[in-house]
């Protein structure tokens, strides 16, 4: 698990470090930085790939930017000038990867220049270039990326590189979702936009046989829904479509249990966006391929607040107790996610976003401590702390 990123001189993101738990939440008004976070790893993870073009930047979910937007862009003073470079890193058990990379504002090419990069283990370099162009000629592509390949199963430095290459950040919108719409950044089990969702819930239900907690999670995920009888898949041409629906070859089966029998099958075209962003989620806890460290931005997208708040509940323990251990972060801003967090474990962790008065991006964590209790104790919940701006990320309107 990866346990710290530090971003500099990206976007609004002009020094930050932040100590990741297994699920981490961040919260905070449109426009303070919360997605530049998600990108800022995006960047990491196409770096320590090997190769930052549009191209490797898009199959992880990040919106390609020309160096003027990448890099961030305040007033500079003599003590502290602007850096012509974006710098980022990550830890975990002793081992570390940073990079930082430049690109001309001037003269901007299709891909980003290595300039500094270090793979280290301990106190041992695995990988390690530095600023002289001279002795680094092929500064487009990774050092680092290379020599992972020579590392052993086992090796937490391997670990670490193989994390951050798989990282996506995933923003389901609801026509993909539906199936009406083309999934334009495809992946295994799920795209970006949520495409294949009829195919990954398939894959889900079919693996609950040999797994008692996707068995757990499918079910739960049925409760969720409170007025399906069950869900799964089928060929589109079997169900209930308008010819007017424009939808893929299979798309998600509904049967809803106050129907009559014969005419209780309705597909994910006519169903609730909250139900599919419940299935979606459910496939990206459970799902044996989906990635290990990954980020959902806008997480409570079209959930009523009720919903929110018991789908996070069940989300949390899905992630926390899955067989195979998962790293995710969440944008939100809907209140009631707050509430369904079980903040007292450690590995859970709030984090508030905001822009300090010189707009730069302020990342503070939000820990469960005696005063927070107390406030619990009457009747101060986490979502209204947060509504009444008592623990920030909210707008100053």
């Amino acid at each position: 698990m990866i346990t710290k990123i530090s971003v500099e001189s990206f976007k609004s993101l002009e020094n930050i470090e932040i100590e990741l738990g297994s699920i981490n939440v961040f919260i905070g008004a449109n426009g303070s930085g919360k997605s530049n976070i998600l990108e800022a790893i995006g960047v990491l993870s196409a770096a320590a790939d090997g190769k930052v073009t549009d191209q490797t930047l898009l199959q992880r979910g990040v919106r390609p930017g020309v160096p003027q937007l990448y890099k961030s862009s305040f007033p500079t003073t003599r003590n502290n000038p602007s850096k012509p470079h974006i710098y980022f890193s990550a830890a975990s058990d002793g081992v570390s990867y940073s990079v930082s990379l430049n690109n001309p504002m001037s003269d901007p090419k299709p891909a980003w220049r290595f300039k500094t990069e270090q793979l280290q283990r301990g106190k041992s370099s695995i990988a390690s270039r530095g600023p002289n162009l001279h002795n680094n000629p092929n500064t487009e592509n990774g050092l680092a990326a290379l020599k992972t390949v020579e590392l052993k199963e086992g090796d937490a430095a391997l670990a670490l590189m193989r994390c951050l290459q798989n990282y996506v950040i995933y923003s389901p919108t609801t026509p993909v979702l539906r199936g009406i719409a083309p999934e334009m950044q495809p992946r295994q089990p799920l795209g970006l936009s949520g495409g294949r969702l009829p195919d990954a819930v398939h894959e889900l239900l079919v693996s609950r046989s040999e797994n008692d907690r996707t068995r757990k999670v499918c079910s739960e995920a049925l409760m969720l829904i409170s007025w399906a009888k069950s869900y799964g898949s089928d060929n589109a041409e079997d169900l209930p479509l308008s010819p007017a629906a424009s939808s893929s070859p299979t798309v998600i089966r509904f049967s809803d249990r106050y129907m009559k029998k014969d005419r209780n099958v309705l597909s994910g075209y006519d169903a609730s966006e909250g139900a599919l962003l419940v299935l979606f989620l459910a496939v990206l806890a459970a799902h044996p391929e989906a990635p290990s460290f990954f980020a959902v931005d806008n997480a409570d997208h079209g959930l009523n607040p009720g919903l929110a708040r018991v789908l996070m509940e069940h989300f949390a323990r899905w992630v926390l107790h899955a067989q195979n251990k998962r790293q995710i972060l969440l944008t939100s801003h809907n209140p009631a996610v707050l509430d369904g967090l079980p903040l007292q474990d450690d590995r859970v962790r709030l984090f508030t976003v905001d822009r300090d008065n010189k707009g730069k991006t302020v990342i503070k964590r939000i820990i469960v401590d005696e005063k927070l209790l107390e406030m619990k104790e009457k009747g101060w919940t986490l979502s209204r702390l947060w509504m009444n701006k008592l623990i920030g990320g909210m707008p100053d309107v």
